[in-house]
């Protein structure tokens, strides 16, 4: 009677300390999710924090794009009260409008101050492109973890969802479209 006691005790103190250790795993995971997520946010800010400065810095030589740069003002705006992903897509691809309307002012491609921004634009850019695909491999991962036996059984007893992978929307895989022309 005393060693099936003793057996019992030791399955289920085997079974908890399983459970914790996969619980422990999960919250790893998803830890690392939500910081990838905030890296995102991050630069995410300091593009967004360079726009005026560009903006600023093209208005001189672009005076008949008015339209486009208040635009960029407004999504700027309408990203930082929300903080919403989409909006951040909308914000990016009027940036490119305005880096590709540069490209019609000479005079505008030369000057340093743009320049340097652009480089600081293209670097941004580049790390928020490394955040992205960090971004999905720790939800790859994390997913993988709570869909996978025995994890999925803890996944469930403790609700833990699926995360969704960081997509690009439909319109910016297109061409960017200035004044009707393609570029």
């Amino acid at each position: 009677m005393d060693t099936i006691i003793l057996i019992v005790l030791v399955i289920v103190v085997f079974l908890i300390s399983s459970i914790i250790s996969k619980y422990n795993k999960i919250i790893k995971l998803q830890n690392r999710v939500k910081n990838s997520e905030s890296e995102i946010d991050i630069y995410l800010n300091q593009r967004f924090d360079l726009i005026p400065n560009l903006v600023e810095c093209v208005k001189g030589y672009t005076k008949h794009e008015k339209e486009l740069l208040e635009n960029i003002a407004k999504q700027r705006t309408a990203y930082s009260q929300s903080r919403n992903l989409k909006k951040a897509s909308e914000l990016n691809n009027s940036l490119n409008r305005i880096i590709a309307v540069a490209e019609n002012y000479p005079e505008l491609k030369a000057n340093e101050q743009f320049l340097d921004l652009q480089k600081n634009l293209v670097k941004i850019e580049s790390q928020l492109q490394a955040a992205r695909r960090i971004y999905n491999l720790d939800v790859q991962r994390y997913n993988s973890t709570i869909q996978t036996i025995p994890n999925n059984i803890v996944a469930i007893i403790f609700g833990f969802k699926e995360k969704d992978f960081f997509q690009i929307e439909d319109y910016k895989k297109e061409n960017i479209r200035i004044n009707g022309e393609e570029l």
